[in-house]
């Protein structure tokens, strides 16, 4: 068999999170059923997190998810894959603090990607990252990247996606490449969000339709002091602690940058705003009718989790899960356009908000 007959794609992950990506692989679906994609193996560090993954994704296969550093695995015994799909992490490239690149812990770990690309040469991979990889060390790191991705046999398809256009309750924008092996003769084109702007993606609809069960996983309370709950009363939607009017004893002593997400209440009528997985007080996104934070449960919506999908760990470790999770739904998009690439099925498309020199 050929490259050029292959149709059921054998998935391989680097830190794999809790199976945003891998939900979104396997429900990947196209008019041509013979294309579809199947979990082989995966790898995250987080013991919780690689249990999450066990059981929503392989729970017939748990031993194929290996929970070790990336840096102390042996990713030449890890097997043979048709696709390879790894959202390394992206901690020292985000737009929310210090942007450290290549100088932090996380940033090399991309290279962890380009070594089972080069290892196990599959037919196409797909990395994710966040939006400020592109400026991260003056653009030098994005830069880099690309270089050593193509070097190792790839055309790439790189663009900043958001996700919200996608049919993502949320305002989530992220940096994904795609690549297909340079042997091959297929050009992936960015879909078009077009299908996508009939559906209804205010917060408000995603985490109100249908309910919420009262006994549903994931969906517990977080405790709040008193005086939180006093100072979100006086928050409304769209509103955080620094842009309403709070009285003097409600106000956050704040001195230098005032971040615009501290105690923001979500607007009922927009697509919430980015799901993060760590921060304190005033950080764990607020309801826009009650006065209270968002349930893991809640959050897992905004990122398309559907409720069935369970999380493993504590409360806390949850909620990281959650926010470092990419949402599957607009995920299944970038899947089903690989999957009509190598079909040969016209699908819609775009210009890439980033270009392609390939």
């Amino acid at each position: 068999m050929t490259a050029k007959d292959v149709k059921i794609f054998r998935l391989g992950e680097l830190f794999c999170g809790p199976g945003g990506l891998a939900l979104a692989a396997i429900n990947a679906q196209i008019s041509n059923p013979e294309y579809k994609i199947v979990h082989q193996w995966a790898n995250d560090y987080d013991l919780d997190t690689c249990n999450t993954y066990r059981r929503n994704i392989c729970p017939d296969n748990v031993e194929s998810v290996i929970c070790e550093d990336v840096r102390k695995l042996d990713i030449e015994m890890l097997g043979t894959i048709d696709a390879l799909a790894f959202g390394f992490p992206c901690n020292d490239f985000s737009v929310v603090g210090e942007q450290k690149g290549f100088n932090g812990t996380y940033g090399p770990l991309y290279s962890f990607g380009v070594k089972a690309l080069k290892c196990y040469r599959p037919l196409w991979f797909l990395a994710e990252n966040v939006r400020g990889l592109k400026s991260a060390n003056e653009g030098r790191a994005f830069e880099k990247i690309q270089k050593d991705l193509k070097k190792a046999g790839y055309k790439i398809y790189p663009h900043i996606y958001k996700f919200e256009e996608y049919g993502v309750p949320q305002a989530r924008h992220r940096m994904i490449i795609v690549g297909i092996r340079d042997d091959l003769p297929y050009e992936y084109k960015i879909p078009s969000p077009r299908l996508y702007k009939e559906i209804d993606i205010t917060c408000k609809n995603a985490i109100e339709n249908p309910p919420i069960d009262k006994n549903a996983a994931n969906n517990e309370l977080t405790k709040q002091s008193a005086q939180v709950v006093e100072r979100l009363t006086y928050i409304k939607p769209g509103e955080n602690a620094f842009t309403a009017k709070l009285p003097k004893r409600l106000q956050l002593n704040v001195k230098g940058a005032k971040i615009s997400q501290i105690y923001k209440r979500l607007d009922p009528d927009r697509p919430a705003y980015t799901v993060t997985g760590s921060g304190g007080g005033g950080t764990h996104i607020y309801h826009y009718a009650e006065p209270r934070a968002l349930t893991n449960r809640e959050r897992a919506r905004l990122q398309t989790f559907p409720d069935e999908f369970i999380f493993e760990g504590s409360k806390e470790s949850v909620r990281k899960q959650i926010g470092m999770a990419v949402p599957s739904r607009g995920a299944k998009v970038i899947f089903e356009a690989i999957l009509n690439t190598f079909a040969g099925i016209p699908y819609e498309s775009v210009e890439s908000s980033i270009g392609n020199d390939n």
